[in-house]
Order: structure tokens, then C-alpha cells, then sequence
């Protein structure tokens, strides 16, 4: 089974599912306690159809999670039929669910991974995704006399022939007018990445500037949708010297780009630049998601290379990172020898992971928010698709130079080595993640799909025992945690406290204060006394300025 995963089905979506179904048949008392539990839930469910039935009230035998969306019309619960078919559908999804989870004889991953794909079948097959079993798309085909499945049809047509279901249209914005605005210029610029200084709005800025290194999965104009929700503005607001990464879009010519690359090329030229343009020795050093695993590895690698006490970074921000992978989330369903070496052979063959390819896995891992939401809305109902600038930006992809994608599949996610000390070699320097001292502050995000909050949080673990951390915990998830604009009254919450030593993150959040509104603010109160006096702001007319273009600069705009 295992070669014929490795040549057929290296993600394992039916071998996992054989593999847990051999699994049970070799269980059988195992088997016959869970068999005698699904025969609770049809009794139950028998009851309830039977009170329906004679128009008795009863309450629902499985009710959908929170944020299961699917079934919240009315239609679902107030009509007995579309009730019977709901409570059918969610009792029979749950039990098999759960029997994968606790599947005997297979190891957490795989059971994780027949659950994974199992899930994605059962969500595939929900109600909501056929007309006939649909009754809010039947309902509005009557309503516009046939216009909804007219619309569908359209809408249907249109991502078919775009390979994609779309879930916000590609002229919905632009990027420079709409998105991306705030003003600023380009500084720097080699074949891996331009860097955008912002144009300050105060008279005078703090004397250490900020340098945010984006993820190169997306484009980096997420931390400046609009005025109102860029975290770049709201810094140089407060004033902040900010400048940020732009990464290239690769193409087949940067095949061989690896992670030292990005480390060489990327971050420590765009760090020296900064100092040198700002005539400070050392800077604020911020980085988001695979961004931040960068600048973890460059803090690590800066302290050896350049020693403590000339390493030219004063203190640093992670957004949402992973620096431990030992349990990365459901993204482990792809992390195993027989899907890297899948990826590398497809890989070779074009020299990139294709954008699509990679926003595909992601999807996945919310199907039914991120897929079959927008099957049904605009397939069945043929409601038009929202102008919604965090899912444009998140359609807005990149691609993934072979050589660095295979390294960080490999040695971050497969072998997990970035937490071991010296065993990974970047740019000619073992990496040890104990030799970073300077202060850490660390967010992420309560429902991040992507960085399960409690393993983001085991980074203060790694560092140094006199690194001073300081952790938050806020509400939402990957994207809308960080983009967590001040608005009054506030929209969400955060926890915050200083993890100590050993602490299990449970302990922490126990003790960790709530606090209502923006983590920003709390942000900018650890940075403020940190980042030094007050000093004239960089003059953009100054003849010295290297002045390369206007702000969001030529990379983004690469397809």
C-alpha cells in the first residue's frame, strides 16, 4: 500500500482511506463498540424524524459548528424534509469523522489524513452543493422565473474556462489605485526583491525604522489594503520609518533560487541597505508567515555571523509563524517523502510551484468556506461575486522557485530542523536558534488554518533564555488577526502575556490578559522606547535618496 500511495496517490486522498478502512476490519471488537454507537445515533435520529414527522417540536440530533454556514436558513430547520435531510447528512458526517480520528493501529497522521480527505468527500457530498437538494436554490430559481440558474450557468462557464472557482472578480480591483495606495518610493531593488520606503506623515520619526519582510506566497500589499485597514499607514501615523519587502514573482529562470537566496539576497541586503540609508546601526526587524520563518533563520544567522553585539538588528516581530513543525496543522495531510518528491517532479518540469497550485492546498484546508460556498453561491444561486479586497489579494498569487520550495518542504516541514540546533547550514552558517538574545515580540492568531496559534507560540522555547518575549494571542485567523485595524468600538480582542521559560501554552492562556480592540496598540507600546528618539524623517527630494519609482513598484504587478 505504502509503494502504491508513493506512484498513484502521493497525497493519499482513497489509499489513506483504504488504508483506515483495513485498519477497522483488523479491529473488529474495536469496530463493533462503534458500530453499536452509530445504532444510538440512527435511533435518535429515527425519533427525531417520527416527532417531525407528526409536527411535534424536536430539538436537532447533531447541530452544525459555529462557523458551518451551510444549513443557517431558516428553510433548513422550520420545513421537517430539509430538517430530516440536514440532521441525516450531519449525523452521518460526524460519526465517520470521528471513527477515522480515533482509527486503532494507524498513527496520528494517517489518521489525520484519511479524516482529511474523508471530510473533503463528505463536504463535496453536502446537500447544499445539488439543486435538487437545495431548497434556497429552488426557491430563488421560482423567485426569478429561471434567472439564478441563468446566472449560474454564466458563472459556471467563466471559471471553467479560468481553471478556478473564482470568489471575487479579477477587474474587482486594482492594484496602485484601489489597493496598495498608501504613498511612498522604491529604495532598492535587486533580481529577488524591490523595497518600498513609505513617505513619512509626521515631522519626526522614531530614529530606528521598521523593515517588514512579506511572505513571497502572495503579494506583499496585505498590510495596505486601504487607507483604513494598512497597517503601513497606520505606522508611519504614529511615526514610524516603515519600509517593506516587494518579492519577485519567479519565473522559470530562477529554477535554481534557494533559501539562502532569499536569506543573502532578501533579507540581509535589504537590512544593510535600511541601515545604511537611514545612518543607524541597527533596525525593528518584522516578519509574516513564511516571512517570519526567514527572519527567525536571519536572527539565528546574523548572531553567528556577524556576532551579538554588531548584529544589525536591535529587535525583531513574528506575524503568524512557524519556527516548529512538528505539528503544523491540517497542511501536514501534504507533508510526507512520497507528495515532496510528487511536487519536485512536477516542479522540474516548469521550475516553479505554480500560484494556483499552491492557493489550491490552502483552499482545501477551509473547503467549505473557501470552495463550496462559492460553488453554491455562484453556481446555484447565481448571486454575483462580492468585491471583497482580502479575497482579491488572496487570488492574486505567486509561484515558488523549485530549489527554495523543495528546501523548505523539506527541511522545515518533513525534517523540522530549523528547531534543532546546527542542523541546518544557511548561507554558510549553522543555524541555532538559541544564539538570538534580542527582544521578541510575537503574534498570532486564534483560528489560523494555516499556524496553529500553539505551535507559533513555541518559538519562545528556542530563543535564548535572555531574549526578552512578549506573546499575543488574537482573535481570527491568518490574515484578518494581523490586519487588525484601531476602529472604536472594537471588532475583536486579544490575549497578551510574557511566556515564561517552559510554560505550556494552556498555563499561558489561562494567566494571559484579555483585552479588547487592536493588538497594534499594545504593539506600538512595547515598540515605542525601543525604536529611540525622535529624528528628522528621510527627505524623499533629497538628492541622495535613491529614488527607483513610486510605491507599490513594478514586482507586484507581475502575473
Amino acid at each position: 500500500m505504502s509503494t502504491l500511495q508513493q506512484r498513484v496517490d502521493p497525497f493519499g486522498v482513497t489509499t489513506s482511506i483504504i488504508n483506515a478502512q483495513v485498519a477497522w476490519m483488523m479491529h473488529p471488537q474495536e469496530l463493533s463498540r462503534e458500530m453499536s454507537a452509530m445504532s444510538s445515533d440512527v435511533l435518535a435520529l429515527q425519533t427525531h424524524v417520527m416527532r417531525r414527522a407528526f409536527g411535534l417540536p424536536s430539538d436537532d440530533v447533531i447541530k452544525p459548528h459555529a462557523d458551518d454556514a451551510r444549513f443557517s436558513d431558516p428553510v433548513w430547520s422550520e420545513t421537517p424534509t430539509w430538517d430530516i435531510i440536514k440532521e441525516s447528512y450531519l449525523a452521518f458526517t460526524r460519526r465517520l469523522e470521528d471513527m477515522l480520528f480515533e482509527t486503532p493501529g494507524l498513527s496520528h497522521k494517517e489518521r489525520r489524513r484519511a479524516a482529511f480527505w474523508v471530510r473533503k468527500w463528505l463536504n463535496a457530498m453536502a446537500p447544499t452543493n445539488f439543486f435538487f437538494t437545495n431548497p434556497v436554490a429552488m426557491r430563488k430559481c421560482v423567485e426569478t422565473k429561471g434567472d439564478s440558474l441563468k446566472q449560474g450557468l454564466k458563472h459556471l462557464l467563466r471559471d471553467v474556462k479560468e481553471k478556478n472557482i473564482r470568489m471575487v472578480e479579477a477587474d474587482a480591483f486594482t492594484v496602485g489605485k484601489d489597493l496598495g495606495t498608501t504613498p511612498g518610493r522604491v529604495v532598492f531593488r535587486n533580481r529577488l526583491v524591490e523595497l518600498i520606503h513609505y513617505t513619512p506623515t509626521t515631522t519626526q520619526v522614531h530614529k530606528t525604522p521598521i523593515v517588514i519582510i512579506m511572505p513571497w506566497i502572495n503579494k506583499f500589499y496585505i498590510l495596505d489594503l486601504t487607507p483604513s485597514k494598512s497597517m503601513v499607514k497606520y505606522l508611519t501615523d504614529q511615526g514610524y520609518s516603515v519600509f517593506i519587502t516587494s518579492w519577485k514573482n519567479p519565473g522559470a529562470d530562477m529554477a535554481d533560487v534557494g533559501f539562502d537566496n532569499y536569506l543573502l539576497e532578501g533579507v540581509d541586503q535589504v537590512v544593510n541597505t535600511v541601515c545604511e540609508l537611514c545612518s543607524v546601526p541597527q533596525v525593528h526587524l518584522t516578519g509574516y508567515c513564511i516571512g517570519g520563518t526567514l527572519v527567525a533563520t536571519y536572527m539565528a544567522w546574523a548572531n553567528r555571523h556577524y556576532g551579538q553585539k554588531k548584529t544589525p538588528v536591535a529587535h525583531w516581530t513574528l506575524f503568524t509563524t512557524l519556527t516548529d513543525f512538528s505539528r503544523p496543522g491540517d497542511i501536514e495531510v501534504f507533508i510526507d517523502e512520497g507528495a515532496i518528491r510528487a511536487l519536485e517532479e512536477k516542479m522540474a518540469e516548469v521550475g516553479y510551484l505554480d500560484g494556483n497550485d499552491m492557493a489550491a492546498s490552502f483552499r482545501l484546508l477551509r473547503s467549505n468556506s473557501l470552495v463550496w460556498h462559492y460553488f453554491e453561491k455562484s453556481y446555484l444561486l447565481g448571486e454575483p461575486l462580492p468585491a471583497f479586497n482580502v479575497l482579491f489579494w488572496n487570488m492574486d498569487t505567486t509561484r515558488m522557485p523549485a530549489a527554495m520550495h523543495s528546501f523548505y518542504l523539506r527541511e522545515m516541514y518533513l525534517h523540522n530542523n530549523l528547531m534543532k540546533r546546527d542542523a541546518l547550514t544557511i548561507a554558510g552558517e549553522p543555524i541555532d536558534l538559541d544564539r538570538i538574545t534580542q527582544p521578541l515580540y510575537a503574534v498570532s492568531a486564534e483560528d489560523d488554518h494555516i499556524v496553529p496559534w500553539q505551535q507559533s507560540y513555541r518559538i519562545h522555547k528556542y530563543v535564548n533564555v535572555k531574549a526578552p518575549v512578549r506573546f499575543v494571542l488574537s482573535t481570527s485567523g491568518h490574515i484578518l488577526g494581523i490586519v487588525n485595524p484601531v476602529v472604536n468600538p472594537p471588532k475583536r480582542s486579544f490575549w497578551v502575556a510574557e511566556p515564561a521559560r517552559n510554560e505550556h501554552f494552556e498555563h499561558w492562556f489561562a494567566r494571559a490578559e484579555k483585552k479588547p480592540g487592536s493588538w497594534w496598540e499594545d504593539w506600538l507600546a512595547w515598540l515605542s522606547p525601543q525604536c529611540g528618539p525622535m529624528v528628522a524623517p528621510l527627505d524623499p527630494q533629497a538628492a541622495s535618496y535613491p529614488d527607483l519609482g513610486p510605491a507599490p513598484g513594478t514586482y507586484v504587478f507581475e502575473k
